[in-house]
């Protein structure tokens, strides 16, 4: 957080080594359990259709505290420490996941240690620092960097599909590739912490830049 220009601070530390060519060739499917566990502590839904057509789900629980923060900082402008505390072990969690799939980590994702992907939020003085009425329009406000990181993973999707067959023959994942899907990474985790985890009111800044 040394120096930090902005209350979200992203980084994924770049593997100056050979990455695993095979989980890296396969890594879509070998995600595949981790992507379960996040789902069920994300909130997401499972369902699939038995015999007879019955249908059986499998909810998850928990996931990502917006409405309960929202609430409280604009009646009591607190926010629970607690709150603060699951949201941000749960976008660490995600990112870890997410940096895993696009390549950037061969190492599988741990449920409590931030390994080599680090997400810091500054705790807003348990709410006091926040503006009990931009909660509510903080998702209408962040709507160009939504349009914005739109475009941007397109172009994410491209640069790990040619990380991917560089990683095949090389072993390696082109640095240049890996700053940019870096910075989409950080630009969309400074807008989850502004317009759905609420922890800053300080705009997201328009750069894939720290």
């Amino acid at each position: 957080m040394q120096g930090a220009a902005y209350p979200v601070q992203f980084s994924v530390e770049y593997p100056d080594r050979s990455l695993n060519r095979l989980t890296s060739a396969f890594r879509i499917f070998v995600a595949i359990p981790i992507w379960i566990v996040l789902g069920t502590v994300s909130g997401s839904n499972f369902s699939f259709y038995g015999a007879h057509g019955a249908r059986y789900v499998v909810a998850g629980a928990g996931g990502l505290l917006f409405i309960g923060p929202l609430l409280m900082i604009l009646f009591r402008r607190k926010y629970p420490r607690w709150w603060f505390d699951w949201n941000l072990e749960l976008q660490r969690f995600t990112n870890r996941v997410l940096a895993y799939i696009l390549l950037m980590d061969d190492r599988y994702p741990a449920t409590d240690q931030q390994q080599g992907v680090h997400l810091e939020y500054v705790e807003p003085d348990g709410g006091r620092a926040l503006n009990r009425w931009l909660p509510l329009v903080k998702w209408l406000l962040a709507i160009p960097h939504f349009i914005v990181l739109a475009f941007l993973w397109i172009g994410v999707v491209i640069a790990v599909f040619i990380a991917w067959i560089a990683i095949l023959f090389t072993g390696r994942y082109p640095r240049a590739l890996f700053d940019f899907v870096e910075g989409v990474i950080r630009w969309g985790a400074r807008v989850v912490g502004y317009a759905l985890t609420l922890v800053t009111d300080q705009y997201p800044p328009f750069r894939l830049s720290a």
